[in-house]
């Protein structure tokens, strides 16, 4: 019998998706990591996996204590599924800017939930520098510490990247992947890079992150600004650094709404705005490298956390970001 022991169990081992009507159009195989089949709905699962029992093996958990993170949303729904499951509670700091649907479901869960304004990193009050302190007046708490712990990355080390060169047969030439935490990206990149050098290793950021111009020019600097949510940084996490990245591609927010939206019509796949970005710079990539190469990207949670944003005519127009071109229609 072949049979998963609870929730825990579950997590990874997801499908590689191929996409086809971004495959055709580029005469690139571009693959996507189905990472919103984990049990907790993203990508997040594998990271908030690894930290919880990374804290369980340095006996900096014990039992019925809290686990503490600033988040937002994603890592704080895997942190929360698996709080339940190993009988922890769990305190989420988020950004007052995300979307109602995240802090819906992390109540739903039993997660206590505190929303703050949304403040650059540098500003004490930041979401991440909130939940420190705060981790640390509780008693009997550990701070996830997402950004800067680097049990993140070596899940996508130790996980998601043998199961991509796994489901390929190591035939890999682009790995491609927005970063917030960095952790996907990064621990992914390293095991690619370790396995073929040759592989090409590509940070996709949204417009407003300053990760574009860092790996472009080795200084951060942002301009614009996305309506993208958990994605993009101001700063290199530790999770980030010292990861390998032959370049980077800027995707604005029309290219992302083009991308999920044609997910959505075309391939029958409903999917969150990162994803946007993550295929948008798939496709340049694609065009970059010329038919015949084999892209992968990640396919980080469904478009159901984003229903009321991205799937809102009225949400988009108000962001003067709704045009006809997304309808089935014109595709």
């Amino acid at each position: 019998m072949d049979i998963k022991s609870g929730f825990v169990a579950t997590i990874g081992n997801t499908p590689l998706i191929r996409l086809n009507s971004f495959s055709e159009a580029t005469g690139c195989e571009i693959l996507g990591k189905a990472e919103f089949l984990n049990p907790g709905g993203s990508v997040k699962d594998r990271a908030a996996l690894f930290i919880i029992k990374d804290a369980e093996e340095q006996g900096l958990l014990q039992p019925g204590g809290t686990v503490v993170e600033g988040t937002a949303g994603n890592t704080g729904i895997g942190l929360a599924h698996i709080c339940n499951a190993k009988g922890y509670k769990c305190l989420i700091i988020i950004p007052e800017t995300q979307s109602q649907e995240k802090m819906d479901m992390l109540r739903t869960l039993g997660a206590e939930v505190r929303p703050v304004p949304a403040v650059p990193y540098k500003n004490p009050d930041n979401y991440v520098k909130l939940s420190a302190r705060i981790a640390a007046e509780t008693p009997n708490a550990i701070w996830a510490n997402q950004f800067d712990n680097l049990a993140n990355r070596r899940a996508h080390y130790e996980t998601t990247g043998p199961e991509i060169w796994a489901q390929t047969d190591g035939q890999v030439d682009g790995w491609v992947a927005a970063t917030g935490t960095g952790g996907t990206y990064a621990g992914a990149a390293m095991f690619f890079k370790d396995k073929n050098p040759d592989i090409r290793c590509v940070v996709a950021d949204p417009m407003g992150s300053g990760l574009y111009s860092y790996v472009k020019t080795g200084e951060i600097s942002t301009s614009g600004n996305s309506i993208t949510e958990g994605i993009g940084n101001s700063r290199v996490t530790a999770n980030m650094a010292g990861a390998p990245a032959d370049d980077a591609i800027q995707v604005n927010d029309h290219e992302a709404l083009q991308a999920v939206y044609q997910l959505l019509y075309k391939d029958g796949l409903f999917m969150g705005g990162s994803v946007g970005i993550n295929v948008g710079a798939a496709v340049k990539l694609a065009k970059q490298m010329g038919p015949g190469h084999t892209i992968v990207t990640i396919l980080c949670d469904s478009g159901a956390r984003y229903q009321s944003r991205l799937f809102s005519q009225d949400w988009l127009k108000s962001k003067e970001l709704w045009s006809d071109s997304l309808l089935p229609s014109n595709f």
